[in-house]
């Protein structure tokens, strides 16, 4: 059985001021290393053979601590990145209401952001869902750890799940270092298994 392990990052300084981070290269913050830790404790049991991961920091040093356990590689695949949002990236939630008040009130909605330098959500679920495609591919019969960000796995999961856009939304959004269980059914396709799980 193909089964997707896809695993939010850990806490970053801009996580813990809300700041929009995008594709900003932003590390992990000493909780995020500890929440890193423990998820690769808590991965391992699951014996994954294949460890795949966005190449921005905050995605390799959460996959660090799991190769470590584990002894696979890491994989990088920038296609796992986050949306890139442009002149947002760096900006609190007040900040970014304050110089796009037309604009702010659709982010985490289906309604597109209309600024040219963000990245629109179809672009963003295609480019990843095609990343978790492709661990898959590699993994085959096997368990694969896919390192990302919060809204990254959102959509790439909810595209590859089938889901209309106006559907992906319902799926929340994953808490650091959770992860989102998938399994690719022989006959019914990818389905979920668990969400938001430690």
């Amino acid at each position: 059985m193909t089964r997707l392990l896809v695993l939010r990052h850990g806490r970053t300084g801009w996580n813990a001021e809300q700041r929009c981070q995008g594709q900003a290269d932003i590390d992990l913050d000493e909780t995020g290393a500890e929440q890193s830790v423990a998820a690769a404790a808590r991965i391992a049991v699951e014996q994954p053979d294949l460890i795949i991961s966005s190449d921005l920091a905050r995605a390799t040093s959460t996959a660090r601590p799991l190769a470590e356990l584990t002894g696979l590689p890491v994989k990088l695949d920038p296609r796992l990145r986050e949306r890139n949002f442009g002149p947002w990236q760096g900006m609190t939630p007040t900040e970014i209401q304050e110089r796009f008040p037309d604009h702010y009130p659709r982010l985490g909605t289906a309604w597109p952001i209309m600024i040219e330098e963000i990245e629109s959500e179809s672009a963003l679920a295609h480019r990843v869902a095609a990343a978790l495609r492709a661990a898959a591919d590699l993994v085959g019969d096997g368990t694969a750890v896919v390192v990302t960000h919060g809204g990254a796995a959102q959509l790439g999961c909810s595209l590859l799940l089938g889901w209309p856009p106006e559907s992906w939304h319902t799926l929340a959004v994953l808490d650091n270092c959770r992860c989102t269980d998938l399994r690719l059914h022989p006959i019914r396709g990818w389905q979920i298994h668990g969400h938001n799980r430690p």
